[in-house]
């Protein structure tokens, strides 16, 4: 911006700018910078602290308008909005990596289900959604505990862009339990079971509405384990035709983004499985604009150490060859040779052509344990495991859960809807 000077106008802009910010919802990763103690605007919180990490993105964007507007700055910004997005980036890798999510969400907003609508994080959540103007938010649960639940923590609900439906009390139950049984009969349950459900579980309700079309997208997962929510899910929603459900995880880590799977559904894959594992995370990459270059990883290279594990990779490269599938592949390979230049250049014959951002575990404990690990001991960034493969989007959240997470997991969710 290269302002000649600093005038009143700038000042004000800085002023209003905190106002503003010190009477916005404090959501769970702003918190943190609070000693874990949520504030909210009056006589004891008038102003945000000089660590609140909102400040980069919120106050610098306004005093560069007021500069461009008062005369004085040398060398005007043509994008407000981007200067913001490139501030929040310094501190936050994801927002640069979701950023063309959430700006294709803004152009065709959509209807998210919060499933578990009575939880304070899903609560802010769901105004963070609305409030980025990325469609329409609906709460699932008790409209009274939803709305006590509001008034203590500070939510207000009460903006355009947010419903609240309590499963027992909507129209669409009895809809909802026979679609149900439809799909669930011939696998021991009753009708009744299934109204039970659509009366009693947000999952199944939430799910529900998603499969049937009055909602397109859902997230959940804050108050229940991952493979219980999954199994709840796919009882409800389908694969894609010809394709196959999988957990694939994104991570962010010295400036570089690695796509791992499967790092959610399949234990132990088979040949075939991998090879499918890999197919659909290589088009998981190109939805999320990069051109995949897929390493099959195990514990050898190039079958030095032989072993019985990594048959099954080998396996899958022929699977793949088979296929003459559009992207970059090889394998099986050991991680250091898939990441690094150099330990790839001893084996010339590699058909990658440059570091791999895709990597296929052999399984999922190996998977799992790699990407918690990187993201605990390796400084790295995690967002994951998203599900790929369903014919409806549906995310899943880890236990507990914050609402930045929620929101992150909700764009990308929505964002499926559209691609």
């Amino acid at each position: 911006m290269r302002a000649t000077t600093i005038n009143d106008e700038m000042k004000v802009a800085a002023a209003q700018a905190l106002a503003d910010l010190a009477r916005e919802d404090v959501p769970d990763e702003v918190a943190a910078a609070y000693q874990g103690s949520r504030p909210r605007f009056g006589p004891n919180y008038i102003i945000p602290v000089p660590f609140d990490p909102r400040l980069i993105s919120a106050i610098p964007v306004a005093v560069a308008r007021a500069a461009m507007e008062s005369g004085v700055a040398g060398k005007p910004l043509a994008d407000l909005e981007r200067y913001r997005q490139q501030l929040s980036a310094r501190r936050d890798p994801i927002a640069s990596t979701l950023q063309r999510i959430v700006d294709s969400v803004r152009r065709k907003p959509k209807r998210v289900v919060f499933a578990e609508g009575e939880e304070e994080q899903v609560m802010r959540a769901a105004v963070s959604y609305v409030n980025q103007e990325l469609g329409t938010a609906i709460l699932i649960g008790r409209d009274d505990v939803i709305r006590e639940n509001a008034a203590q923590a500070g939510v207000d609900l009460d903006k355009p862009g947010i419903e609240v439906i309590n499963a027992r009390l909507s129209r669409r139950n009895g809809f909802y339990a026979d679609y149900l049984y439809e799909r669930l009969q011939r696998r021991g349950f009753l009708h009744r079971d299934c109204q039970r459900l659509i009366n009693n579980d947000r999952n199944y309700f939430g799910a529900t509405m998603v499969a049937l079309g009055d909602a397109d997208a859902m997230v959940t997962g804050v108050t229940r384990n991952y493979s219980t929510v999954l199994e709840d899910v796919r009882n409800v929603i389908d694969a894609r035709p010809g394709h196959r459900v999988i957990g694939a995880s994104i991570v962010l880590s010295r400036g570089r983004t690695v796509i791992v799977a499967d790092t959610a559904v399949h234990d132990m894959p088979n040949a075939v499985e991998i090879a499918d594992i890999a197919e659909e995370t290589a088009g998981f990459a190109r939805r999320m604009g990069y051109e995949p270059r897929v390493a099959l990883l195990a514990y050898s290279t190039f079958g030095h150490p032989q072993g019985e594990r990594s048959e099954r990779i080998q396996e899958a490269v022929k699977i793949l060859d088979k296929r003459r599938v559009d992207f970059e592949y090889d394998g099986e390979m050991a991680a250091d040779v898939a990441l690094n230049p150099k330990a790839m250049a001893q084996y010339p014959f590699c058909r990658l052509s440059g570091p791999a951002n895709v990597l296929v575990m052999p399984a999922f404990h190996s998977a799992s344990i790699a990407t918690k690990m990187l993201q605990e001991l390796g400084g790295s960034t995690v967002i994951g495991p998203l599900l790929v493969g369903l014919n409806k989007p549906v995310q899943i959240v880890p236990l507990n859960a914050r609402d930045s997470d929620l929101v992150n997991m909700a764009a990308i969710a929505a964002y499926s809807a559209i691609s």
